[in-house]
């Protein structure tokens, strides 16, 4: 899929290359829908074309976490406490 994007042409000759502006601006888009809960991290995986681990990573260089909820708390009030 292509998308075009029109901006002032005053800011366009400050934009980096069209394909490295491509993917900079692909990888905002799911950092940002990632911890917006609009994709998981599989589907930013398949959209990044990474592995698991490579979107794990992705993720935490990106600080694309998600806000601690409900569910999470309840999670780890169910797991094991160490010590």
């Amino acid at each position: 899929m292509e998308i075009t994007l029109q901006i002032p042409e005053k800011l366009g000759i400050l934009l980096p290359k069209r394909d490295v502006m491509s993917r900079e601006l692909l990888e905002a888009y799911a950092a940002d829908a990632y911890r917006n809960e609009k994709l998981t991290r599989y589907e930013v995986g398949q959209l990044l074309g990474l592995d698991r681990w490579q979107a794990e990573e992705f993720l935490v260089r990106h600080q694309a976490q998600r806000p601690f909820g409900f569910d999470d708390m309840v999670l780890e009030r169910s797991s094991p406490q160490p010590g």
